[in-house]
């Protein structure tokens, strides 16, 4: 870094949620890092967020329209004045040296263009069975510390200004692979790292039914977008178990045709599906015991399953537009 002490920019795109966003807040309050400068996008909300923000000392800008997160942290990126962005969703709360241990980490190793951090297991607001699940899965599935990581996740993500001006602007045309897409792009000439020194609590979504909802459209969606290099699922094994769940659906009808051995397949299927991702049910148990171990296992076998069909309606997606359009491409190649 250029000066020993750098400012960092902490980006937020808002939408709602001015309780979450009061906490996300409070725990930059509380931050043993002096040098923040705030930013809070409001994303055309219709709550109090902006004045919510205004009130905590933030800077507040306001998008025209409601673009989603991507375009407000564009917008932020463009009016920060820091050397080091860090990218922030306004339902997580930062540990007090989030801020901290992610300076050091830059400024130690300056190859990094990018320093993701991890969610807690543990969720912010909402203490559901729901939520809790997710806190956990999460955890263990989308921001693994123990293993380098295939993925970023612009949540929780600190970047060098001078690394984002030339690497350029999160891609606002992409729905759910904009992380994945920059990854992509910061490595073709930097590092990409996790740590655990960056740790935060996100408010998780308090129902199955609605992480369900969420998981099949993001699912379905990255499959639409998906781009060469990128990792399905953030894990070859776990895409792979989401298949054979997909598969047992269908194998339930086998004992027709093949009798009492047919009956064994769709469990077998289950079990495999379980067993390449065993560690995340492990550790579940090991965290809050046999009872929520069990509702955690059935949950999480739906949110695999339901996270593969929304990429198998991806994919097939995919495949239908592209028909669609290698017609009108032959003609206006034609023309």
């Amino acid at each position: 870094m250029s000066r020993e002490h750098p400012v960092v920019s902490v980006i937020i795109p808002s939408y709602n949620r001015s309780d979450v966003l009061r906490l996300c807040l409070d725990a930059l309050k509380a931050q043993t890092y002096p040098h923040i400068e705030v930013i809070v996008v409001d994303d055309c909300g219709t709550e109090d967020a902006a004045e919510v923000a205004a009130s905590k000392g933030a800077k507040v800008l306001r998008t025209e329209v409601n673009g989603g997160p991507t375009r407000a942290r564009n917008l932020g990126a463009e009016h920060a004045t820091g050397e080091i962005l860090f990218f922030l969703d306004a339902d997580i709360a930062l540990d007090p040296d989030a801020v901290q241990n992610a300076v050091e980490i830059l400024d130690a190793q300056p190859s990094v263009g990018a320093l993701g951090g991890i969610l807690l297991p543990e969720s912010l607001m909402s203490q559901s069975l729901a939520s809790q699940y997710r806190a956990l899965q999460m955890y263990r599935w989308w921001m693994p510390a123990h293993r380098p990581t295939l993925e970023l996740h612009a949540a929780v993500l600190a970047v060098p200004a001078k690394v984002f001006a030339e690497v350029g602007p999160f891609d606002p045309e992409l729905r759910e692979t904009v992380s994945s897409d920059y990854r992509v792009r910061v490595n073709r000439d930097h590092e990409v790292r996790l740590t655990d020194t960056v740790r935060g609590r996100k408010d998780h979504d308090a129902t199955v039914r609605t992480i369900l909802r969420k998981v099949f459209r993001r699912a379905r969606l990255s499959a639409m977008d998906w781009r060469q290099g990128e990792t399905p699922g953030d894990s070859v094994p776990r895409a792979v178990g989401g298949v054979l769940l997909l598969a047992a659906v269908p194998a339930l009808a086998l004992p027709l045709v093949a009798g009492r051995a047919g009956a064994l397949v769709p469990p077998a299927l289950v079990a495999a599906a379980a067993a390449l991702d065993g560690t995340t049910y492990r550790f579940a148990f090991a965290q809050r015991g046999v009872p929520f171990g069990v509702y955690f296992s059935g949950v999480h076998l739906a949110v695999t399953f339901t996270g593969a069909l929304g990429g198998a309606v991806g994919v097939l997606q995919r495949l239908a537009l592209s028909r669609l359009t290698k017609p009108a491409q032959l003609l206006a190649a034609q023309d």
